[in-house]
C-alpha cells in the first residue's frame, strides 16, 4: 500500500519543507508567506524523488504543491535543446498557462525556463522556444503530440512528470494521449499524479505509472464549508431577470451556462445593459479566450460566463459569487463549478438558479455533491436577490467594447522577460514568462 501521509501539527515554514532560500523570497514575492495543507504533505516526498499520489481540491494549493519541488530537483544541470527535464500534463489551455504563471518567481530565481505548450498559439514559435531550451514544460496533451510527431520535442530526458487534474483528462478522453506520452518518458523517471477522485481510468494510470506512491490528500469531495450554497425556484419567465441581478453583485462574479449559444447570448444582454461581462467557452478563439480570462483575472472585467468546458481552466482568486445558470449536469460538476470560489482561504456564495420543473433533479444532486442548501422561491424582485447579490454601483453605458471583442490584456508586470508563444488544438492560450520568454499550446 501506498504511504500515508499524516498531516503536521503546527505548519512549518517553506524552508523548513526543505526549499532553497532564493525559492522562499520568490514566493513571499508572489505572495505565498505560509505553505497551504497540501504543500506541507507534498513537498518533502517530491524533494525526496518520490511518486505521488495527490488528491486536493481546487484553489488548495497543489500547483505549488508539485511544481515548485520540481523546479528545485532540475538544479544542478542545464537542458539541452527541445529536451525538457520536467513536464505536466493538464486538461485545458488556460489551466496549463496558469501553471506556468504560478511557477513563474521561482523558475526564474532557480534559472530556470518553463514554457506551456497549448493549443491556439503559432506552433512555430513553440518550435523555437524549445530549440533555445527549456526545463519544464507544461503541456495539453494533444499540442504534446503534435510536437512529439514533429520531432520538435524530445522526452527522453525528463527526469520528473507530473499528470495535473487527471480525472478531468480522463473525461475529456484524453486516456490514451496521456499513455503515449508517458510510455516515451523514461520509466525509471519519478511520476506525480493529481486528481479528485482515483477509481476507474484514472486508477489504471496510478496502477500502471506510479511505483509506490506517497499517497497525499486534504478534503475533495465536497466544496468547502466557507461556501455558502442557495437553490433559487424561479419562474421561467422569470429566470433572465434573476440571473441579470446576480450579475450586478458585488464582486467579482462567475455564472456557469450549459452551452455555448447561451453563453454568448447571455453576455450580449449583460452587455447591452451596461454589465462589463465577458464570455469564455471552446468556441472561442484562444486569443479570445486568454484575454477574456486575464481580464477577469485583473478585475477589469467584474463577469465573466463561462461553459463546464472552461469551469477547470478558471483558477482566479477572489471570485465573491458562482451562479449556476442552468443546473450542473452532476455532483461532480457542481463541485467544481462551485470550487471557483472560495479558494485560497476566502470565502464565497454559490447560487443555483433553477425552474420548478428542474428543482427536484438539482436537489438530489446536490445531496450526492454532500451539499445542503437553502431552498429560496424566487421572483424577479426579491429581498433574497439584494443579501446574494449585494449591490454594484449603477452600470456605465455599454462601451465601444462589445461582447465579442475583449481589449488586450494588460500588460504585464516588471516587463524582466520576454513572453514566447504557442499554439495546437488544445485550448488554451499560455501567458507564460521567464527569463528566455515562454509560451505554450494545448488542445480541449
Amino acid at each position: 500500500m501506498p504511504d500515508e501521509q499524516p498531516g503536521a501539527e503546527s505548519v512549518p515554514g517553506f524552508a523548513e519543507l526543505g526549499l532553497p532560500v532564493v525559492v522562499v523570497h520568490a514566493l513571499r514575492r508572489q505572495g505565498a508567506t505560509r505553505p497551504r495543507d497540501i504543500q506541507v504533505r507534498a513537498v518533502p516526498p517530491v524533494l525526496a524523488g518520490r511518486d505521488v499520489l495527490g488528491r486536493a481540491p481546487t484553489g488548495s494549493g497543489k500547483t505549488l504543491a508539485f511544481g515548485v519541488p520540481m523546479l528545485v530537483r532540475l538544479t544542478g544541470s542545464a537542458s539541452r535543446p527541445s529536451r525538457p527535464r520536467a513536464l505536466v500534463l493538464a486538461p485545458t489551455r488556460e489551466l496549463a498557462d496558469q501553471i506556468v504563471a504560478a511557477l513563474d518567481e521561482p523558475a526564474l530565481a532557480l534559472g530556470m525556463r518553463t514554457t506551456a505548450l497549448t493549443g491556439g498559439s503559432p506552433i512555430g514559435r513553440q518550435v523555437q522556444t524549445l530549440a533555445r531550451g527549456t526545463d519544464l514544460v507544461v503541456a495539453t496533451p494533444g499540442r504534446l503530440l503534435d510536437h512529439l510527431r514533429r520531432g520538435s520535442v524530445h522526452l527522453d530526458d525528463v527526469v520528473v512528470t507530473t499528470v495535473d487534474e487527471a480525472d478531468h483528462l480522463a473525461e475529456l478522453g484524453f486516456l490514451p494521449q496521456i499513455t503515449e506520452i508517458l510510455d516515451t518518458t523514461p520509466s525509471a523517471g519519478q511520476r506525480l499524479l493529481f486528481s479528485a477522485t482515483l477509481d476507474g481510468d484514472v486508477g489504471s494510470l496510478v496502477s500502471r505509472y506510479l511505483r509506490d506512491p506517497v499517497r497525499v490528500h486534504t478534503t475533495v469531495d465536497a466544496p468547502p464549508a466557507r461556501m455558502t450554497h442557495h437553490v433559487l425556484v424561479v419562474d421561467k419567465a422569470d429566470k433572465p431577470d434573476v440571473v441579470d441581478r446576480l450579475a450586478r453583485g458585488t464582486g467579482r462574479i462567475l455564472l456557469f451556462v450549459r452551452t455555448q449559444a447561451w453563453a454568448d447570448r447571455l453576455v450580449a444582454r449583460l452587455v447591452a445593459s451596461g454589465v462589463d461581462a465577458d464570455v469564455l467557452h471552446g468556441g472561442k478563439s484562444q486569443a479570445y479566450r486568454s484575454r477574456a480570462l486575464a481580464r477577469f483575472t485583473d478585475g477589469t472585467t467584474p463577469v465573466l460566463v463561462a461553459t463546464d468546458v472552461a469551469a477547470r481552466g478558471i483558477h482566479v482568486d477572489d471570485v465573491a459569487l458562482v451562479v449556476h445558470a442552468d443546473p450542473p449536469s452532476d455532483a461532480k460538476s457542481y463541485v467544481h463549478r462551485a470550487g471557483r470560489t472560495a479558494r485560497a482561504g476566502a470565502s464565497g456564495t454559490v447560487v443555483t438558479v433553477v425552474t420548478e420543473q428542474e428543482r427536484d433533479a438539482t436537489l438530489v444532486l446536490l445531496e450526492q455533491a454532500q451539499i445542503s442548501p437553502a431552498v429560496h422561491r424566487t421572483r424577479r424582485a426579491d429581498p433574497v436577490l439584494e443579501r446574494l447579490a449585494g449591490s454594484r454601483a449603477a452600470p456605465a453605458p455599454p462601451g465601444p467594447r462589445a461582447a465579442t471583442a475583449p481589449q488586450a490584456p494588460p500588460t504585464p508586470p516588471r516587463g524582466r522577460r520576454r513572453r514566447g508563444a504557442t499554439d495546437s488544438r488544445d485550448g488554451a492560450n499560455p501567458r507564460s514568462r521567464s527569463r528566455h520568454g515562454r509560451r505554450g499550446h494545448r488542445s480541449d
